[in-house]
């Protein structure tokens, strides 16, 4: 066990009132029914039953095995858990609704990594540095910690890390004799090269796969896009928007353009990670971007049609600029209304080990966030690309860091959504100046705060 007894504070931070109304203005609402909710959080005796909510798995088996080896180990707590929609913004709407009305029922959840600013500022999650101290931090990557970190407290222990990858059928750039792409021009080219050879063959085949449906999911996609051309969502130095700059705008233009008209689906507009994961398992895609996890599924016989076929390599850029991989990743947090802290942490202390990351990232495709593990063998078996991709995790780039970020990013997905499904009405420069004028309206509400 790491650290001393758990800090219970649950003081609540300035700001807070215009923090929830404005997320409540951009959540749906989403609450599960009275009938729908677990029991309170219960001890019987000295058996405590823990209620953990997280999103649906896509390894069901080795969530279900990882909870069996705590049980066995910790045999007076008992975890139960609530599943939540796969979607980050829907996940997001249902767990914050049950913490605004101080929920007794949850325990500890997962937390995106953009959600820690929001959660801490709201006083719905605990600061847990006294059980995790900085020389335990240090076994981390550095930019997981930061993004579990709120002005000077820390509020989550990294479960994971996400980066943004590209996937490629390597047998089809081996047959017209290409290296993966180190550019986005490069991409399209070589997209449209080998989609006119095998047009014939597979009619279904399209160029380009990611996600690009109205929800998170959208702005790791289009940040990428964006800051690998130099521009910005938000200029961080000088507290602004930055989406209506030449460089920001010439990056939206290139996916609207070049991406969305010639190289994808149309049916990319719906697309989150499992419905583009789909496409390419199918072989129906010749390049993917996805998480880390994706290299598991396509190569999983059951799963995919294109096992041994695939390769892996960081995102293009534009040129004159640099690979950019949004952060990604989820922490584990506890909640404020817990009354069993200390056996949530027992939970996360267990789930966030050496041992069970290292289970995650062989049998789950789960990229691990403590250091040690990119020098493991089995780890390194199981998935030698991590070898290569370390440097890339750990020069992962954030999303726009706020108390307000569900509402900033409400206003990016709009956006995007908007440039990319509708652009014969839209006026691209005109539209982004828009987003920018509210995107700066947010920002000088929490300006030094």
């Amino acid at each position: 066990m790491m650290g001393a007894p758990l800090d219970q504070t649950r003081r609540r931070k300035l700001g807070v009132g215009i923090l929830l109304t404005l997320t409540a203005c951009v959540g749906s609402g989403i609450v599960a029914a009275p009938s729908e909710l677990p029991a309170q959080s219960t001890s019987s005796g000295t058996h405590t039953v823990l209620r953990f909510v997280s999103w649906k798995p896509d390894h069901p088996h080795v969530w279900a095995e990882a909870i069996a080896r705590f049980t066995k180990t910790h045999p007076t707590i008992s975890v139960e858990r609530e599943i939540a929609p796969h979607s980050s913004t829907a996940y997001h709407d249902l767990l914050s609704q049950k913490l605004k009305n101080g929920d007794r029922t949850v325990d500890l959840f997962f937390m995106d990594v953009i959600w820690i600013p929001e959660f801490a500022a709201a006083g719905w999650a605990l600061p847990i540095q006294q059980h995790f101290p900085a020389g335990e931090q240090e076994k981390f990557i550095p930019a997981t910690i930061k993004a579990g970190t709120y002005k000077g407290n820390v509020y989550g222990v990294p479960s994971r890390i996400d980066g943004g990858m590209l996937y490629y059928r390597k047998d089809l750039l081996d047959a017209y004799e290409f290296h993966p792409p180190e550019t986005w021009e490069d991409l399209a080219r070589q997209a449209q090269v080998i989609l006119n050879g095998e047009q014939e063959k597979n009619p279904a085949l399209r160029g380009y796969s990611g996600q690009f449906k109205q929800y998170e999911g959208l702005v790791c996609n289009m940040l990428e896009f964006i800051e690998s051309n130099g521009g910005q969502l938000v200029n961080e130095e000088q507290g602004k928007a930055a989406l209506a700059t030449p460089a920001s705008l010439e990056a939206v233009r290139f996916v609207r353009d070049r991406v969305m008209r010639h190289l994808a689906s149309q049916a990319v507009l719906m697309y989150q990670e499992p419905e583009s994961l789909a496409a390419f398992v199918r072989g129906n895609a010749v390049f993917h971007r996805n998480w880390p996890y994706a290299w598991d599924v396509s190569n999983d016989p059951t799963r995919s049609i294109i096992v041994g076929k695939v390769g892996v390599a960081p995102l293009p850029r534009f040129s004159g600029g640099r690979s950019v991989s949004a952060l990604g990743g989820w922490l584990y947090g506890i909640s404020a209304y817990s009354e069993h802290p200390e056996q949530a942490w027992q939970f996360i202390s267990f789930l966030s080990g050496y041992d069970m990351q290292k289970y995650f990232a062989i049998h789950a495709g789960i990229a691990p966030s403590r250091i040690s593990l990119y020098a493991d063998p089995a780890v390194m078996k199981a998935h030698p690309f991590y070898r290569d991709q370390f440097r890339v995790f750990q020069g992962t780039t954030p999303r726009p860091r706020s108390p307000l970020y569900p509402a900033i990013s409400h206003i990016l997905q709009r956006y995007f959504s908007r440039a990319l499904a509708f652009p014969a009405d839209s006026d691209l420069h005109l539209e982004a100046l828009g987003a920018d004028r509210q995107i700066n309206l947010l920002l000088d509400v929490t300006a030094g705060h």
